[in-house]
């Protein structure tokens, strides 16, 4: 019977563990633009914590994003949706992704100004450690991360996933790049054109800066998104979800925070 009891006990342990990862709605601002972003953490230690801002892709914070902000928070990082932009919008079609991914990316003023928003709103959380802060970006949100990483964002780290790589800031310098790197694209993605990838690879080391270029066989774009496959059939598009990549990739993206965010 005590055996009985203690394994009751355990098991309700184990449950509220599980549990505890809690995920918070969060109003901030962007100048005069109002941002809906979501900070998702373990509440069951009050320790402070790296921080992961985690830039979605160009639909927005779907479920896959929130999913993504969850699984960093079970592996002991404070995580935040970043709202690139402003009220939450989002989007159910590619028009409207492009429309609304389009205009941030034209101009690298709100680009950065949106998500230094988020970082600072993220780094005055109180389970975070302001001094370790990366970023998480999925495909849009990729090349976010990878042009904040460019200005000299003192990022620790940024973790890219089916990215894009072309520079809508100026190009690494020397010296500039403060962020170490880990860049995981799809060897067959038609997004990604193999000029681009030399064009990337060549700017990273003119400039020397501490990147990992992976690309995974068969994959093509949004691989780790497990609703990209039906995305791809709707609207038409190269977009699938690779299992086999999509557990390398994190795998990778997982022992890579651990080291850029490490005290």
């Amino acid at each position: 019977m005590r055996n009985l009891i203690l394994g009751a006990t355990l098991a309700m342990s184990v449950g509220l563990a599980q549990a505890a990862v809690k995920e918070v709605p969060v109003l901030y601002k962007d100048g005069t633009t109002t941002l809906k972003g979501f900070v998702v953490y373990d509440d069951a230690t009050r320790a402070r914590r790296p921080g992961v801002l985690v830039v979605p892709e160009w639909w927005g914070a779907t479920r896959h994003v929130h999913g993504e902000a969850s699984r960093l928070a079970g592996l002991g990082y404070t995580a935040f949706i970043v709202d690139m932009y402003g009220n939450g919008k989002t989007a159910d079609n590619p028009k409207d992704a492009g429309t609304l991914s389009g205009a941030v990316m034209k101009d690298p003023a709100v680009m950065q100004s949106r998500f230094n928003a988020a970082k600072d709103t993220l780094a005055k959380h109180p389970t975070v450690d302001r001094t370790r802060i990366a970023a998480v970006g999925f495909c849009f949100g990729g090349g976010v991360a990878l042009n904040m990483a460019r200005t000299g964002s003192d990022l620790k780290g940024v973790a890219a996933f089916h990215s894009d790589l072309n520079p809508n800031v100026p190009a690494a310098t020397p010296g500039k790049v403060k962020a170490k790197l880990l860049v995981m694209n799809g060897a067959e993605d038609p997004f990604i054109k193999p000029e681009e990838i030399g064009a990337f690879k060549q700017e990273m080391q003119m400039a020397k800066v501490d990147y990992r270029y992976i690309d995974y066989p068969k994959a093509v774009h949004a691989f780790t998104n497990p609703d990209a496959t039906a995305a791809g059939k709707k609207f038409k598009l190269p977009l699938k979800y690779d299992a086999a990549a999509d557990k390398a990739s994190k795998a990778e993206a997982t022992k890579f925070l651990a080291d850029v965010l490490k005290k």
